[in-house]
């Protein structure tokens, strides 16, 4: 069969022959790859930059997918960080970190949306107590991840949702996925009074935004529960001590670590039905994985997913 291989972390995958993978546990199961997205979090563990990953090689990139089992059925798959991945004709999955789908789901949408959702829906449903009719700001709403918890936290009964980035021109288009309000990260102040704050961005533009936002707050003592979830602007963000003093405010992250296959999984049938139901949006550009050198060093506007 074919894969992509990946010889190092600066290296580009090839698109070469590989042995057929082979089930080895009792929950191992082998797939067809259908299709599989090419994302941040791919790039990151492949190269061993994201914290949950070993960085060893070679190995095949790839951390999820949508696959057909043996039986015939769809399934959406979250790999484990593996040298096994899904950037290619097959691969090994466990069936416990899968879903199901239904049969006339469109496999190509659902990978390009999957992981760039889940960040915002499984944040919202299970790291902090949503309920519809807060208001939500998005800061880092340019961004593939960004514009969907626009659109997520919209379909979850948000309120009001305010997005925030730097590109002024994908700030324009943010009102057609559901922002009814969207500003510069310079400007966070305007945001004054949300609920719920969901960041992609971190860094110093969070940290200012944050004192910003605090400063400017109506009632200091209304909660704001602010997400971390990226941090696109860098690792670290340095937060002064009077804005954990003097306002109701609540910092936690949302990822993998702080939320386990078991609070996860429950949650990705619903967001698969939103996408096939078209309530969840993103550009997609389907690839040949022949052509997965070429796709690994390009930043289109398009989610990638890699064909077979």
């Amino acid at each position: 069969m074919h894969a992509a291989l990946l010889s190092a972390a600066d290296a580009v995958p090839a698109y070469v022959e590989r042995p057929e993978p082979v089930a080895a546990g009792p929950h191992d199961v082998v797939v067809d790859v259908l299709a599989a997205p090419l994302h941040h979090l791919t790039r990151s563990r492949a190269t061993g930059a994201h914290y949950s990953s070993a960085g060893t090689f070679p190995r095949v990139p790839g951390v999820d997918a949508v696959v057909r089992d043996p039986a015939g059925r769809l399934r959406y798959v979250v790999l484990d960080d593996t040298d096994q991945g899904t950037f290619a004709e097959r691969t090994v999955i466990d069936e416990r970190r899968s879903v199901v789908l239904p049969d006339d789901v469109d496999p190509i949408a659902v990978a390009a949306a999957m992981n760039p959702g889940m960040s915002s829906w499984v944040a919202l449903r299970r790291r902090i107590d949503f309920t519809a009719g807060q208001r939500v700001l998005v800061v880092g709403a340019t961004g593939a991840a960004g514009g969907m918890a626009v659109q997520v936290a919209k379909h979850l009964g948000a309120s009001h949702v305010i997005a925030a980035g730097r590109n002024a021109a994908r700030l324009a288009e943010l009102p057609t996925l559901g922002a009814d309000e969207t500003c510069g990260l310079d400007e966070l102040a305007r945001a004054a009074d949300v609920d719920v704050v969901l960041d992609y961005v971190w860094g110093e533009p969070a940290a200012a935004g944050m004192v910003a936002i605090l400063t400017a707050r109506t009632a200091r003592r209304a909660p704001l529960t602010w997400v971390q979830i990226g941090s696109m602007a860098g690792p670290t963000a340095p937060v002064p001590s009077p804005a954990l003093r003097s306002a109701k405010l609540s910092i936690v992250g949302s990822g993998i670590g702080s939320l386990g296959p078991d609070e996860i999984l429950p949650e990705l049938p619903a967001l698969a039905a939103a996408v096939r139901d078209g309530a969840l949006t993103l550009p997609v550009q389907a690839v040949p994985l022949a052509d997965v050198a070429a796709a690994w060093v390009e930043d289109g506007a398009e989610r990638v997913v890699l064909v077979p």
